[in-house]
């Protein structure tokens, strides 16, 4: 960063260096990250939004992917791969970042990340994926959403019924 506090851009050396990207640029792959992103359904919201589903209020577990977007993971639902389908298997590594098997076979064995979305009560299935296996999550969802609600619901806007 320069003396005036904006950013100067130093010349690679190399014929091309003229050419070098100011900071902050549009890089030629972000077109590509976002869809891929939407693809998969690693729209979850971005930093330092707190990681509450838009659509039900739930938390879920934000986790980075490698394109730079972050995808809420259902806490504490790990399933064997084989059961989940095609694009919603997420595993995540040893450093925390996630990412999706797309269409690839699970290895025998293998367990995987479920995405929030899929079990989301605020969505249909149509929305969520078309996969009905999670039904019993996304009634549970359902519940904890409801009585999420009410927690935050104001006593004193209730009618009174006395």
């Amino acid at each position: 960063m320069g003396d005036t506090g904006e950013w100067s851009i130093i010349p690679l050396p190399d014929p091309d260096g003229h050419r070098q990207r100011p900071p902050g640029a549009p890089q030629p792959w972000e077109k590509t990250d976002r869809a891929q992103a939407v693809r998969e359904g690693a729209t979850g919201p971005e930093p330092p939004a707190p990681p509450l589903c838009p659509h039900c209020g739930l938390s879920g577990e934000r986790r980075a992917t490698y394109y730079g977007r972050h995808i809420l993971l259902e806490p504490d639902m790990r399933l064997p791969a084989h059961m989940v389908p095609a694009w919603h298997r997420w595993y995540v590594d040893s450093n925390g970042t996630a990412w999706n098997s797309r269409q690839d076979e699970p290895a025998p064995g293998a367990v995987c990340r479920v995405p929030h979305r899929i079990t989301c009560p605020g969505l249909s299935l149509e929305e969520a994926g078309l996969w009905r296996r999670p039904e019993a999550a996304r009634a549970e969802n359902a519940r904890r959403a409801g009585q999420k609600a009410d927690e935050e619901r104001d006593p004193a806007a209730l009618p009174d019924a006395g």
